[in-house]
């Protein structure tokens, strides 16, 4: 049976929306452990909890970032399928906009660092195919979407 995780692809934008979509920058956490990787905040689904209450949990837990200082974008969802240390994973992830582009971001003992990153870099520092498309497709998303 394939691990379940979620979580929040988080974005701000830096400047007015839809006049400049070059102004989304997405967050990532650099893992403290294993390769370091860089992934948006998840972790696993918990008993008794729905996905979307997973994916909120470990982004505050993770990011310090609460609920009430996000807005979820309706009509975006992405499952990934990969092998994590040899087994099979699914992490399903939404899209989730900071109301507050300076809102705090306090880092939990999982991780070592953070980064607010266009598209671009974000997919450079994601080193898998799958995130990167996830990234993509989450921005491709909001340049089409009147959000």
């Amino acid at each position: 049976m394939a691990l379940r995780a979620c979580g929040l692809i988080i974005f701000r934008r830096r400047l007015i929306p839809k006049v400049d979509n070059t102004a989304i920058e997405f967050l990532l956490l650099q893992a403290s452990d294993g390769i370091h990787h860089w992934t948006p905040p998840k972790g696993h689904v918990e008993p008794g909890e729905s996905d979307l209450e997973t994916a909120l949990r470990e982004t505050q837990e993770e990011a310090g970032i609460e609920a009430g200082q996000l807005t979820i974008i309706e009509g975006f969802r992405r499952e990934l399928n990969y092998v994590a240390r040899e087994k099979p994973k699914i992490v399903i992830y939404w899209l989730a906009e900071v109301k507050d582009c300076d809102v705090e971001v306090r880092l939990s003992h999982e991780h070592q660092a953070y980064r607010w990153l266009e598209l671009e870099d974000a997919c450079q520092l994601a080193q898998f195919e799958e995130m990167k498309a996830a990234l993509q497709e989450g921005h491709q998303f909001l340049c089409s979407t009147a959000t």
